[in-house]
């Protein structure tokens, strides 16, 4: 167990970390423009708070999360650079073998960033994304997305690769850089960390479908089918557009995506992603 982790009172503390926002030049992640919003300065992306994570699912679940296991996270407070934070797991049942357990990210102060639920297995339990109900608003009354339609498919992207060089230019900007994602993993090659799950899995619309506005993310489920993920390994990634909604400050779009191994076509992960934008950046709602 790593030194800084903690068990107490039924739940497993992992140590403190400040990720940095090195996405501080590009929309709701610079400071300029996040407080035009509303926002306390440039946030750092959600899907970095999942590698937080992955220290404690070795020491908990070993490596067959990442051959079958899921991260289903709902983000509730955005963190800005170097922040602390920390993961937080329940301890699983000794000898469980498909098991769910809850799981958040929390700051000192006791802010919950992200809640959610840790799985591995097939557990008969749904997921805490997959339990959010999918409300669509009718396509009338959107204005940022109105050009997007529920059960569009996205273009495919074939012979995705992850190339190990990308990986440790991530590895350079993340808290917890593990062995298993420098070639030194259980499956021989270098196997991708949460957040670059989420990128190698992410799927994206011809930018002239949405209209201009500041996006950010509200909730990720990764699963690994029949991981773990590899770098240099080429893929094919599909997704569909499955809910388009909308709150009083926001529009949001849940898309389902996969990636199948590029040459024999097995499913090997996918993910459930919520992606919301600020209705009070759009000049469409600015202009009402």
């Amino acid at each position: 167990m790593s030194d800084d982790t903690v068990v107490k009172d039924g739940k497993v503390y992992g140590g403190w970390r400040q990720p940095p926002n090195i996405w501080i030049n590009s929309w709701i992640h610079n400071d300029g423009t996040a407080q035009k919003i509303g926002m306390r300065g440039g946030t750092i992306p959600g899907t970095i708070h999942l590698n937080l994570f992955a220290p404690l699912i070795i020491e908990f679940f070993g490596q067959r999360w990442f051959e079958k296991g899921s991260l289903s996270m709902f983000y509730t407070y955005a963190t800005l650079d170097r922040e602390e934070v920390r993961a937080v797991i329940e301890v699983p049942p000794k000898d469980a073998g498909d098991v769910q357990v809850g799981a958040w990210v929390e700051t000192p102060e006791g802010q919950t960033v992200a809640k959610g639920t840790l799985a591995v297995g097939e557990p008969q339990e749904a997921s805490y994304v997959r339990n959010v109900s999918l409300d669509n608003t009718p396509s009338e009354d959107l204005r940022i997305l109105a050009g997007l339609r529920v059960g569009e498919e996205v273009p495919p992207r074939e012979n995705v690769v992850f190339t190990q060089e990308e990986l440790d230019k991530v590895l350079e900007t993340i808290t917890d850089p593990l062995d298993w994602y420098k070639g030194n993993s259980p499956w021989g090659a270098s196997i991708l960390n949460p957040s670059s799950m989420y990128t190698a899995l992410n799927v994206s619309f011809p930018p002239d479908r949405i209209a201009p506005a500041v996006g950010f993310f509200g909730a990720t489920e990764l699963r690994n089918i029949n991981g773990p993920l590899k770098a240099n390994v080429p893929y094919r990634n599909t997704g569909k557009v499955i809910c388009i909604g909308a709150s009083p400050k926001t529009e949001f779009a849940w898309v389902d995506s996969e990636l199948h191994e590029q040459e024999s076509g097995k499913l090997i992960a996918d993910m459930r992603h919520m992606t919301r934008w600020m209705k009070n950046s759009s000049p469409l709602y600015q202009e009402s």
